[in-house]
């Protein structure tokens, strides 16, 4: 147990959902498919209130209904409320239909079969799944006709069995054998699947010993159960990995501990805790670990601590109150897939919560610590936050190394996004509107090339900068992902600062940064700077052909004739306009321009218009008289004046 500091990366949530807590007369149960908890007094003679999420500190659903004999084993109401179904016997099910919040009595239904009920388990408002020691069956509840209808059955020995909710599965531990088998049962569908394979078909698995979840949205049997080499607890993780598959025991996690083990799932986390040491173990089986025959074998992300300290107010007539701190880990505690913690004596359920920000102080290797985040559903605001660490003025030139790998992980899945944006773009047919397609579901984390611009301009102008710019423009090659305008502008003003001429001008010739018109006349603006940065925007304007901004940028450096040169290939001889060009040759001062100029428009005008003269409509009077005034000599009939 590694308490140090106080740092603690799992906590209750803060405000508990609280009920009458467990006594001689009351009996609290819980649904864990629609998260309600029943404080059951008398039988329910002189009350029965549920609550559930979201309304912590009032109540859901309030009654009384009579006490018809026997102790309730399980109480849980349809999706909608409507129908509450209770067992009290080992052979039947009591439905009793709702109006509003209050119960209609006087029209319970009781469904009794000759076989012993484990459990039921609602799947639809209507539908219900009863499983017994001799199968699974989906019964209709029919309120009109006071009826239940069996609409599906499963013929198969049952020890005991465990729901998950999330995936509507069932995993039966089977009479014979003992084999654990999944069951996925919907509305009117009982379909079975593949049992898990356990290795030794002797083995005898305990309920008690067998956890089932979800995991990355892959449904998961965790199985508690000692190591035969060591003595040690180990937890195996069998998924469910595809249709048709058997659950294959993939993970295995090495807990090193001995004792009583309880288990949740908390933002795909495998979350073990230890009764003995008062501590939780951290597990996630997206990392590496050392693989063994196929079987990834797992140690806790950082040693183990306990659950943040809990104070629970207590009612008080002092403005301050009083808080009571709670017993962690009590052995009142029960536990609920995913993540839910349950104290009947005090009154009291949980959620568990991570806590990310104390995990980035255990995590030193910022390589796992990033792979790590990149699986949390809060973890980009902390990468981002890391990677700033990394790259601040704390930077180190052994760090390159790192930052590349971490810029390795962070546009791989960047890159199946964008790919992924890029194909349903592309699928999308245009006469279909796109709020009929399926959206894409994004990464748990994306760090886009914005978030990182947002990151390296706090570090502008700095000496390493450009070194941490480049490696992450090569990451983006890499994974063929473009530079976009943002990031290219800043590579741009980083090598413009730095002098780098020849880096800038081979980033653009391989085409590493944007190629568009924003970033070759951000490129110009800085052309004061040096003439190779012109030159750098020219070539970048004509891979785009932007004809028309490389014949101004010409103009105004003066170089005429090659801007008429590509005014005339691209825009073709009867739309090159002649006073911009003759008004830029007389600008040069120089009168072997003008004079090549004037003289390529007189053989214009005499190819388009059979005369050497200027049509009136191109307002050339002045730049015809500066050429009769220069030249008289050269034409006796002299350039008409139009």
């Amino acid at each position: 147990m590694d308490n140090s500091n106080g740092i603690h990366y799992i906590e209750l949530s803060p405000n508990p959902i609280r009920f009458d807590a467990v006594s001689q007369l009351t009996n609290v149960f819980f649904d864990d498919s629609n998260k309600q908890i029943f404080a059951v007094r008398s039988g329910g003679a002189t009350g029965v209130v549920v609550k559930g999420p979201g309304s912590p500190d009032d109540v859901v659903i309030s009654f009384c209904m009579s006490d018809r004999g026997g102790a309730i084993r399980s109480i849980k109401f349809s999706p909608d409320n409507q129908i509450l179904a209770v067992q009290r016997k080992e052979n039947s099910v009591e439905f009793i239909c709702f109006q509003g919040d209050q119960p209609l009595l006087q029209d319970i239904i009781t469904h009794q079969v000759k076989t012993m009920i484990h459990g039921f388990v609602w799947v639809h408002n209507r539908e219900v799944a009863l499983i017994s020691n001799t199968g699974v069956e989906v019964y209709t509840v029919v309120p009109e006709k006071r009826q239940v209808r069996s609409v599906k059955s499963l013929s198969i020995g049952i020890k005991w069995f465990a729901w998950c909710c999330d995936a509507n599965v069932a995993l039966l531990c089977t009479s014979e054998g003992n084999s654990l088998i999944p069951v996925l049962v919907k509305q009117k569908v009982i379909t079975k699947l593949p049992k898990v394979d356990l290795g030794n078909p002797s083995r005898d698995v305990q309920e008690s010993k067998v956890t089932l979840g979800q995991v990355y949205g892959v449904l998961a049997v965790l199985i508690l159960q000692s190591n035969s080499t060591t003595g040690m607890m180990e937890v195996e993780v069998h998924l469910l990995n595809g249709p048709g598959l058997a659950p294959r025991k993939c993970h295995v996690l090495r807990l090193s501990l001995l004792g009583r083990f309880a288990i949740n799932t908390v933002d795909n986390l495998i979350v073990v805790h230890h009764q003995a040491s008062g501590t939780s173990l951290l597990f996630d089986i997206s990392l590496p670990g050392e693989v063994i025959n196929e079987i990834t074998y797992h140690t806790p992300i950082t040693p183990g601590r306990s659950i943040k300290p809990f104070g629970l107010k207590l009612p008080s007539l002092s403005p301050d109150g009083q808080i009571l701190q709670c017993e962690l880990y009590s052995t009142h505690w029960v536990l609920f897939q995913p993540n839910i913690v349950i104290d009947a004596k005090l009154g009291c359920m949980w959620f568990l919560n991570l806590c990310i920000e104390p995990l980035c102080q255990l995590i030193s290797d910022r390589i796992r610590l990033t792979e790590f985040l990149l699986q949390r559903s809060n973890g980009k605001q902390i990468l981002l936050k890391v990677i700033g660490q990394l790259v601040d003025d704390q930077y180190k030139g052994t760090l390159l190394p790192v930052l590349e790998t971490i810029f390795s992980r962070i546009n791989k899945i960047y890159a199946s996004w964008v790919q992924l944006e890029l194909q349903n773009q592309t699928a999308q047919p245009s006469n279909v509107k796109t709020t009929t397609l399926k959206q894409s579901t994004p990464p748990i984390v994306l760090i886009e090339q914005l978030d990182m611009v947002q990151i390296f301009q706090r570090i502008a102008r700095r000496p390493y900068t450009e070194s941490i710019l480049m490696l992450y423009l090569q990451s983006l090659n890499k994974f063929n992902i473009a530079a976009q305008e943002e990031l290219s502008k800043m590579i741009i003003s980083e090598l413009i600062s730095n002098r780098s001429f020849d880096t800038l001008r081979r980033l653009v010739s391989y085409s590493m940064l944007l190629e568009s018109k924003s970033v070759a006349c951000f490129l110009l603006s800085h052309s004061n700077v040096d003439t190779a940065i012109s030159q750098v925007a020219i070539d970048m304007l004509g891979r785009i052909e932007a004809h028309e901004i490389i014949i101004e940028v010409m103009l105004g450096q003066g170089k005429v004739i090659d801007a008429l040169r590509l005014a005339k290939n691209s825009m073709g001889l009867e739309k090159v306009p002649a006073r911009k060009f003759l008004e830029a040759a007389h600008k040069t001062k120089d009168n072997l321009i003008f004079h090549s100029v004037f003289r390529f428009f007189q053989m214009r005008n005499l190819k388009l218009y059979e005369t050497l003269s200027f049509p009136k409509a191109e307002q050339c009077t002045e730049f015809i008289q500066h050429y009769n005034n220069t030249f008289p000599a050269e034409n006796p009939t002299r350039q008409p004046v139009s």
